[in-house]
């Protein structure tokens, strides 16, 4: 948005004195260059929104993918596991492969290019597949287990589409774009699970190989797509002509922006996770049917995505401070209802909370965290989030199922408390140092 004359007047005088008296100052063609380059930091572009859409179809198969294995991996380890207590251990070593390889993900593509990385681990999800297909046909657990962590390491890749789709427009299209990206997941949400359902007759007798096929496919379907329609493009890359040094890294995480960002980021999928994976078996021990917790579950999935419809308007009218405190408040939201009762309706709107509480503190802090590097700072910045958010979400998930039989699901649902509190100070703290920063800039 173009600032008024009051500001422009204001800013062209006090850089005119600022250049008069100090032999350092800024050239006048640099000062040029780099306001021509915050203008365009600010214009609509074509490209990004094209790039955005081709990342929401990926999005939508990988998260396909996830659905599948979210709805069967649990079964097909029970299937196959020896000692049942290593049924869910498939489930977790997705998250833990991915955690283990976001840091990796992130600084390969920031040598060879998005795309080439975004098509590796496509690739590397469609080889999961085919490694599970043939786990289920040889009853090794082992084996299936090796399959899931691969598609962990497809889901490392897939967790930059946003962040790619941010980092090609202007600063007023972050949200939008992070927005219009994570929209792929509506229909991944409401027809993962029924495809999954669908296909693991495919190859009888041999149940539920048939959709881990499913898999593969998505995966190599988001390597054509990748291919045909996407390219690595810089359009704001004239920001750099400003040559902006690196940053050490912790100067940047210690910036307000950046722990906010981290803070609901990570936090926010951390309670997500935790809570998620107990609800299937918290549902059937208060008496509810498997049907019941796989319709939990597929519901709460639609309430993850659902708002990436209209979350970045929200941000847009609002500011993505209020978004990402409805959030937080949404998420406290779900404990409360569901140490309320255990009753169905319960369970479904403590987990409908959850899912738009967790839309709501991603997108608005992958919004912060994508304003909160420089452009030679995004490799590393990235890489520390990405790896903390999965960090926080591998624990949450492998720790729900022992804390469930421990100490039972209303303490499940009063420990994301704390976690909630956290985010919000966090969130608050930046709110205030951003009040401080524009006080000092009007003294």
């Amino acid at each position: 948005m173009p600032p008024s004359a009051t500001s422009s007047a204001f800013s062209t005088s006090a850089a005119s004195a600022t250049f008069a008296v100090s032999p350092t100052a800024t050239p006048p063609a640099a000062s040029a260059a780099a306001a021509t380059a915050e203008t365009d930091v600010h214009r609509p572009d074509p490209h990004g929104r094209r790039a955005a859409r081709v990342l929401a179809v990926c999005q939508a198969l990988y998260t396909s993918s996830v659905s599948i294995d979210l709805t069967l991996t649990g079964l097909v380890g029970y299937t196959l596991a020896d000692d049942k207590a290593l049924a869910t251990l498939p489930f977790s070593l997705i998250t833990v492969a991915a955690a283990l390889t976001t840091i990796f993900a992130s600084f390969l593509m920031a040598r060879v290019g998005r795309r080439a990385g975004f098509m590796l681990g496509a690739g590397v999800g469609a080889l999961g597949g085919a490694v599970s297909v043939w786990a289920i046909f040889h009853h090794s657990f082992w084996a299936f287990c090796a399959g899931t962590a691969t598609v962990g390491v497809f889901q490392a890749f897939a967790q930059y589409y946003r962040l790619a789709a941010a980092d090609a427009v202007g600063m007023d299209g972050k949200s939008r774009a992070i927005s219009t990206v994570l929209t792929g997941g509506v229909v991944a949400a409401v027809c993962g699970p029924l495809l999954a359902a669908w296909s693991k007759d495919w190859l009888t007798p041999v149940a539920f190989a048939g959709s881990y096929v499913l898999v593969t496919g998505f995966g190599l379907v988001s390597i054509a797509l990748l291919a045909l329609l996407y390219r690595d493009a810089a359009p704001f890359a004239r920001v750099t002509a400003t040559h902006e040094a690196a940053r050490p890294l912790g100067d940047i995480v210690r910036q307000p922006i950046f722990a906010a960002a981290l803070a609901n980021n990570a936090l926010g999928y951390a309670v997500m996770m935790f809570v998620m994976t107990a609800t299937p078996i918290a549902a059937v021990a208060c008496g509810h049917t498997i049907g019941d917790g796989a319709a939990i579950i597929q519901w709460h999935l639609v309430g993850m995505y659902a708002p990436s419809l209209f979350s970045a308007r929200l941000i847009g009218r609002f500011g993505v401070l209020p978004v990402i405190g409805a959030g937080i408040g949404l998420s406290a939201l779900c404990g409360v209802f569901a140490l309320r009762s255990t009753d169905l309706p319960h369970f479904y709107a403590a987990l409908a909370c959850l899912g738009v509480g967790w839309n709501f503190m991603f997108v608005g802090g992958s919004t912060l965290l994508a304003q909160s590097y420089r452009p030679s700072e995004r490799a590393k910045t990235q890489a520390t989030s990405e790896f903390t958010t999965f960090a926080f979400s591998a624990l949450g998930s492998l720790f729900a199922g022992q804390l469930l039989t421990r100490f039972g699901w209303a303490t499940i649902n009063a420990a994301i408390f704390p976690l909630l509190g956290i985010a919000a100070l966090a969130t608050l703290a930046y709110a205030w140092s951003r009040k401080q920063a524009a006080a000092e800039v009007v003294s």
